[in-house]
């Protein structure tokens, strides 16, 4: 039976906290892996976790960066891996499959947005590849440590910007359409939404749940390939540079951006869930249409169970990566 995309009362909301979120959970003895943790929300996200006892993993592709980033946490291990480069996922998840037998909760949290047209080394656009592709491979990877968990979680970071496109079936990497940055970087959001209606309905079998999340406007590096008419036009910062802080109406700090990651990660009230797009520390409201003019809630194209199998197997096939449901 499919978990209903509705509001269950979590008792949080959009200015909630990472630590509000995470207080009086244990996560004690548990592994958590946070892609992109060293930056942003992905480091409040690490923030959190570590706070209530978890070991948390950060594969970083810029290795400096990520250590001087969690200077303060010695304790987080840190190792390479972009998500643009097949090889280094599969190298990298080799080397924690060989160091732990279970991952308690991964969180897809890494990304790009809005970048020029570049290709990874097979040919498919950036966006596409790296925000969802590169998970993929990776949570298909990671498989069996989700497994053996007996109780993992996934966390998927989507976007309210799944609004500006669904999945080009027919064109995912612009080859014969005219490049959009914005579309590029939507799709890739919707495919994150899939991404997690699809591996819930494999997973929940295996004891593997899964969850999409929308995080919320944050002033972060995603928004360094942005030129000052794109930020203008975003409204996240006054005319003085510093960020807008509005949580209700999307505008968010880093602390408040991770909240709803964390929820998904650990929330009591979602055990036996699954498949479902969050915000706001809640279960999204379903939104009639994909034309919705609507700021909160999800669009049908994010939800869809056919969409979500397609795009699953065309991920395969892109990849060359499929789980072992032995």
């Amino acid at each position: 039976m499919l978990t209903p995309q509705a509001p269950i009362g979590s008792g949080f909301g959009a200015s909630s906290t990472a630590a509000e979120v995470i207080k009086g959970i244990d996560l004690t003895g548990k592994i958590v892996m946070v892609t992109g943790g060293y930056a942003g929300i992905g480091l409040e996200t690490v923030r959190a976790f570590r706070s209530a006892g978890a070991k948390v993993i950060v594969p970083a592709r810029d290795m400096a960066k990520a250590k001087a980033a969690l200077a303060d946490m010695p304790d987080v291990l840190l190792d390479t891996m972009d998500l643009l480069n097949p090889a280094s996922i599969d190298a990298f998840a080799e080397r924690f499959l060989s160091q732990f037998d279970k991952l308690h909760i991964l969180v897809n949290n890494a990304g790009i947005m809005a970048v020029p047209l570049t290709r990874d080394e097979r040919g498919y656009e950036s966006q596409f590849a790296a925000n969802h592709l590169g998970h993929f491979q990776l949570a298909c990877r990671l498989w069996p440590a989700l497994v053996r968990a007996e109780g993992a979680r996934v966390v998927a970071l989507s976007s309210f910007a799944h609004r500006r496109a669904g999945i080009d079936f027919n064109d995912l990497n612009f080859e014969r359409r005219e490049y959009d940055t914005w579309a590029a970087y939507g799709q890739s959001k919707t495919a994150n939404a899939l991404f997690a209606v699809a591996l819930d309905s494999i997973g929940k079998s295996h004891g593997v749940r899964a969850f999409s999340v929308h995080p919320g406007g944050i002033a972060t590096d995603l928004q360094r390939h942005l030129s000052q008419a794109q930020l203008d036009s975003l409204d996240m910062f006054d005319k003085s540079g510093k960020p807008i802080i509005n949580p209700e109406n999307n505008r968010k700090t880093p602390e408040q951006g991770a909240a709803t990651s964390v929820w998904c990660a650990t929330s009591p009230k979602l055990e036996g869930i699954g498949g479902v797009y969050c915000a706001d520390c809640e279960i999204a409201v379903a939104l009639p249409s994909d034309d919705s003019t609507e700021m909160h809630g999800i669009r049908p194209r994010a939800t869809d169970q056919v969409a979500a199998g397609r795009l699953w197997q065309l991920s395969e096939q892109l990849t060359g990566v499929k789980l072992d449901l032995k």
